[in-house]
């Protein structure tokens, strides 16, 4: 069983917070032990779905689904723990979230397991097939670098960069996405997150390659990726020539739709583009997104359903995951904001519903996870109201960062 978190006496004061730092701490610890020597992560939880359901919220007929490309989860396995490989895009937050967890707690134990899962992403350093490398080794590496610095760790940070920008294309301005599928050059809005590994790369190295392709990819996605409203597609693909060939969404409701993680992406990363360049430009987009945000999300707890679009009711799966990203942007963008108040003010109340006993799982529960209730790819019947590794990790950087400003 895990160890008791000590929390200190700041977050004593405030009671929902400890005990969110004291829940997630235990949980990671419990989950670390029990993964341990899998050479595995843990990821989410394997669950199935209703077709039904799935085409309630996506207004389709059955008709239009071809059911048999849905996996649903052998019986032995539902409801049981999933884990992942290094190569997967979500590798990086467990490590990520174990370092947090010492962070806020102190606690040694947690620390040796984040060595040892930020380790056993090593590999990664020398893989060029996706642009989630910001993810899994920003999250992971990323952190051991601020707690625990060495000159390894700033070498694999700094590998890793160099094969992300390799799917950098000048012509089109961006870093490609994926390598699969239709598309001639896909770009998502979740691109936006890996920029961050590139501006550290920068500060590193000293060398301004990394931040200005960093910048040159967020100018692109600011261009193209989103509507008059600030509302984002998720997918932005390219002819060879720079041209738009087509927008449209992969995991959200519809073509048209704003995907609910995807508007948390987006706020996220141009705030972290103006902390990094101190052009106005990224703040005023930031706060454009994060205002439509705030208007859109219409649940009284601010933890939006799955799509903003999706049509809305008590069995509407919701998604903590787009909240504790969002939280974290919030948190971050109040910091810069000449109107910050009403930023922290909202991020604070997602902190305060995820930390509630809606979202907030009990100690034992929920095969380790912290939070309860994301949705992953509701189109794909994937991850469907099933607690996410990412969700864990954005909450617990939502919850540094709220501590830090306190």
């Amino acid at each position: 069983m895990a160890a008791a978190a000590t929390i200190s006496c700041t977050q004593k004061g405030t009671d929902w917070i400890g005990n969110g730092i004291r829940t997630a701490a235990a949980q990671l610890e419990l989950t670390a032990e029990e993964v341990d020597g899998t050479g595995m992560l843990p990821r989410s939880i394997h669950e199935g779905y209703d077709m039904t359901d799935l085409c309630m919220q996506l207004g389709r007929d059955s008709l239009t689904f071809k059911d048999s490309l849905r996996a649903r989860p052998a019986a032995d396995k539902k409801g049981k723990r999933s884990l992942c490989g290094i190569y997967d895009w979500t590798s990086g937050f467990f490590p990520g979230s174990l370092w947090y967890a010492y962070e806020l707690t102190g606690d040694e134990k947690l620390k040796e397991e984040a060595v040892k899962f930020t380790n056993l992403l090593n590999p990664v350093r020398y893989y060029d097939g996706t642009h989630d490398l910001g993810f899994m080794i920003g999250c992971s590496y990323g952190n051991a670098l601020r707690l625990s610095p060495a000159d390894t760790i700033r070498n694999v940070i700094i590998e890793t960069a160099d094969n992300l920008i390799s799917r950098f294309d000048p012509e089109i301005g961006c870093i490609r996405s994926w390598d699969f599928g239709t598309w001639n050059f896909p770009v998502i809005i979740d691109n936006m997150m890996n920029l961050d590994l590139l501006f550290l790369a920068s500060r590193l190295t000293g060398d301004d390659k990394y931040k200005d392709i960093a910048i040159r990819h967020a100018d692109t996605t600011m261009k193209n990726h989103f509507r008059d409203d600030y509302t984002s597609w998720h997918v932005v693909s390219y002819n060879d020539d720079g041209t738009v060939e087509r927008r449209q969404t992969h995991q959200g409701k519809d073509d048209n739709s704003s995907w609910a993680r995807g508007q948390a992406w987006a706020v996220y990363g141009y705030t972290a583009c103006f902390r990094e360049t101190g052009d106005s430009t990224y703040l005023d987009f930031a706060e454009h997104i994060a205002d439509m945000i705030m208007s859109r999300v219409t649940t009284e707890d601010a933890i939006p359903y799955w799509d903003y679009d999706a049509p809305a009711g008590p069995d509407t799966p919701r998604d903590a995951s787009a909240a504790a990203v969002t939280a974290s942007g919030l948190l971050e963008l109040c910091t810069f904001a000449a109107d910050g108040r009403k930023y922290y003010d909202y991020a604070v109340k997602i902190l305060k519903s995820l930390s509630s006993p809606a979202y907030l799982a009990k100690v034992g529960e929920n095969e380790g996870f912290v939070l309860m209730h994301s949705t992953g790819s509701l189109p794909h019947g994937s991850e469907i109201d099933v607690p996410l590794n990412y969700a864990d990790y954005y909450y617990l950087e939502a919850m540094k960062r709220y501590l830090s400003l306190k």
